[in-house]
């Protein structure tokens, strides 16, 4: 249903969560490289984007969409699943004067070392990224300062494929655009994630309600 041919280019949820999959097939379509973009310079490059409120993702062929509620029944993320690992992007409000990213990856890096993770620092195409490794697991962050908002890319995958799904994660943030909209937030708050009417209703069909 939706996706898109992956182009080569540069370079713990909380238990109680429930999740939900869905799978997809995607049309043969290739990405631009230009982006995360801002929805008023949203690329008509024919794209089959899955719009999802806030974040409209180029969902890769065969990946697996995971979604994840909270207890009240409101979705708190959306995974997406690949052959090489675990990608998330998440939107959230950020000041017009930018540089949030900074802010959020120094308190990120202390958490991760808290948790026991080695942590390494690289600089990518959007500014400084954080690689941690932990009991096997490698994990990526990207940030990337929009125009009053933040776009979060994490990638979670075996050490062995580390370099396969920080490619995938690229080509995802490049893709995405983001639908910040115009009223006032408050700063880190996550911008709102709303399903299509058909995944929505297949959740639910899971689930049994």
């Amino acid at each position: 249903m939706f996706g898109r041919r992956r182009k080569r280019g540069r370079h713990a949820t909380n238990r109680e969560a429930a999740q939900q999959d869905v799978e997809f097939d995607g049309d043969d379509l290739d990405a631009a490289d230009d982006g995360p973009y801002d929805e008023a310079d949203a690329p008509n490059d024919g794209v089959t984007r899955l719009e999802l409120g806030s974040v409209r993702l180029p969902v890769p062929d065969g990946a697996q969409l995971q979604v994840e509620m909270d207890p009240a029944g409101a979705v708190r993320a959306v995974h997406l699943l690949t052959p090489v690992g675990q990608l998330t992007v998440s939107a959230f409000a950020a000041p017009r004067t930018g540089g949030l990213w900074k802010e959020v990856g120094a308190e990120l890096i202390t958490q991760l070392k808290e948790d026991g993770a080695r942590i390494n620092r690289e600089n990518g195409d959007w500014g400084e990224e954080i690689t941690a490794r932990n009991s096997g697991v490698h994990l990526r962050f990207v940030g990337v300062d929009g125009p009053r908002w933040l776009l979060r890319g994490v990638a979670a995958g075996p050490e062995e494929q580390a370099s396969e799904i920080a490619e995938a994660l690229y080509d995802l943030l490049r893709g995405t655009v983001v639908v910040r909209g115009t009223q006032p937030m408050p700063v880190r708050t996550p911008l709102p994630i709303e399903l299509p009417e058909a995944i929505a209703k297949h959740i639910a069909a899971q689930a049994g309600t």
